[in-house]
C-alpha cells in the first residue's frame, strides 16, 4: 500500500459520540489502534484501495489485543518479485497475475529511493513498463538509472506498483533493501 493512502474505519454504537475512528493503513498492509474493548463494526469504504470495493461491515469483537486479518480481493497482484543491481542500475524481474478481471491493467512500474516508505509519491526515480510487453503470469524485466542523487549512498530501496484503470491506488510489493557499496 501507499503509506497513508488507504484507510479502513471502526465504528463503535451505544456512546453519545458516535464518530468514525481511522485506521491507516502502512505500507506493508498492517494497521493498528490503541482503543478500549468492545464491540466494533469495521468498514472497507467505496473505493479505498486497489482491491474490488466490498462495502460489508465486519462484525469486531475488540479483547485483549486483537489480531484481524480483513479479507480484500485485489484485481492484480506481484509474484517473484526479485530486484538487483546492475551497475548504475536497479532490476526488478517479476510477474503480473490476475486475481479479478473486471478491470483492466493500466501499468506497471518500478520505484527507488533512499527511504522505505517507498511509493507513487515518494520515489527518487521509476520506470514504467510497455503495456503492450506485459503478458499476465509471464516474467516481466524492467529497469531503471540509478540517479546521482543516490550514486553515494550505501543502500537503497527498490518497490514495484501494479495500477488498475480506474482505481485510485496502486497495489505494491514489499519494498527491498538494495546494497550499493
Amino acid at each position: 500500500m501507499r503509506s497513508g493512502g488507504v484507510v479502513f474505519e471502526l465504528w463503535q454504537h451505544g456512546y453519545q459520540l458516535f464518530s468514525r475512528i481511522p485506521l491507516n493503513i502502512a505500507q506493508d498492509g498492517s494497521f493498528s489502534a490503541l482503543i478500549f474493548d468492545g464491540d466494533y463494526k469495521l468498514v472497507r469504504a467505496k473505493g479505498s484501495g486497489p482491491w474490488l470495493d466490498n462495502t460489508d461491515s465486519i462484525d469486531v469483537r475488540v479483547r485483549d489485543g486483537l489480531v484481524l486479518d480483513v479479507p480484500v480481493q485485489p484485481y492484480y497482484f506481484l509474484k517473484d518479485v526479485l530486484f538487483e543491481k546492475n551497475g548504475t542500475e536497479v532490476r526488478a524481474t517479476f510477474s503480473v497475475q490476475t486475481v479479478n478481471n473486471s478491470r483492466a491493467l493500466e501499468y506497471v512500474r518500478l520505484f527507488i529511493g533512499p527511504n522505505y516508505i517507498l511509493d507513487l509519491n515518494n520515489n527518487s526515480a521509476n520506470k514504467q513498463a510497455n503495456l503492450a510487453a506485459i503478458n499476465i503470469n509471464q516474467p516481466i524485466t524492467l529497469t531503471v538509472t540509478i540517479p546521482a542523487s543516490l550514486a553515494n549512498e550505501s543502500f537503497i530501496y527498490a518497490r514495484v506498483g501494479v495500477k488498475t484503470t480506474g482505481i485510485a491506488e496502486l497495489l505494491y510489493s514489499q519494498a527491498q533493501k538494495i546494497q550499493l557499496k
